[in-house]
């Protein structure tokens, strides 16, 4: 059986704007309809909603994938184009030669294009394909980066505003409140780190620190409310130890 996992994954600047989800379904319906076009069976579907800027490492979704594909021995990773792997030519060119060393075959929709031919043998233009494709994203992420900053300064040159809205920032008890999974995996002895937290609460890092500061506060104030206590405790102790005659 010929089996495949979907990569799919949104900017943070197209999340910001709503857009995020239409986006993604579109491509895991194109990608959907070419695996059953082509006889491939979608075993599991990685949504990823960040910058395709960032490494591998940082990006868990990714990472996820190609584990998965290896442990799985998952023949091909469709993404609905070249852009999807990211936005550095170097770091693109990186992941596909990591799946061509593991045997897996990565297929680009937009630019039709698999870095194995159809009997299995590697693509004879893939490196160039793929460091001249890299290229082109990268100055397309450019681009994009550039009008959006244009905008941004347009708009407030124009008078517009931007950031939170007053009196919109969380509380303490905001957060308390939102998110009490997040403050009880952090207050455990042996607790998770902040990715695997994030990830086990589905929210993202930044609330995760956040959550955090709050926490340790709140032991730094236990630890210094002790400490009082131990010091009053301490100068009892040696008055409770002083000779009679010198307590008179």
């Amino acid at each position: 059986m010929n089996t495949a996992v979907i990569y799919t994954r949104i900017s943070t600047a197209d999340n910001k704007h709503g857009g995020n989800r239409q986006d993604t379904d579109r491509q895991i319906a194109d990608l959907t309809r070419y695996a059953e076009a082509t006889g491939l069976t979608v075993t599991r579907i990685f949504d990823e909603h960040l910058s395709g800027y960032r490494k591998r490492a940082e990006r868990p979704q990714l990472d996820e994938c190609l584990k998965y594909c290896i442990a799985n021995h998952v023949g091909t990773i469709l993404l609905s184009e070249l852009s999807r792997m990211g936005r550095d030519a170097e770091d693109i060119l990186k992941n596909v030669m990591f799946c061509k060393e593991c045997g897996i075959n990565v297929y680009f929709q937009k630019e039709q294009f698999s870095i194995f031919t159809a009997d299995g043998k590697p693509h004879p233009f893939l490196m160039i394909f793929i460091s001249i494709l890299g290229t082109i994203a990268q100055m397309e992420g450019e681009a994009i980066k550039y009008r959006l900053q244009s905008g941004l300064r347009n708009y407030v040159e124009k008078g517009g505003k931007v950031g939170r809205k007053e009196g919109s920032r969380k509380t303490r008890e905001d957060y308390e409140r939102d998110y009490p999974r997040v403050f009880r995996e952090l207050r455990k002895k042996n607790r998770l780190n902040i990715s695997q937290i994030a990830k086990l609460c589905d929210v993202n890092r930044r609330t995760v620190l956040t959550c955090r500061e709050f926490v340790e506060a709140d032991a730094a104030a236990a630890e210094e409310k002790a400490a009082k206590r131990r010091a009053r405790q301490s100068a009892s102790e040696k008055i409770d130890d002083t000779p009679t005659e010198q307590k008179d």
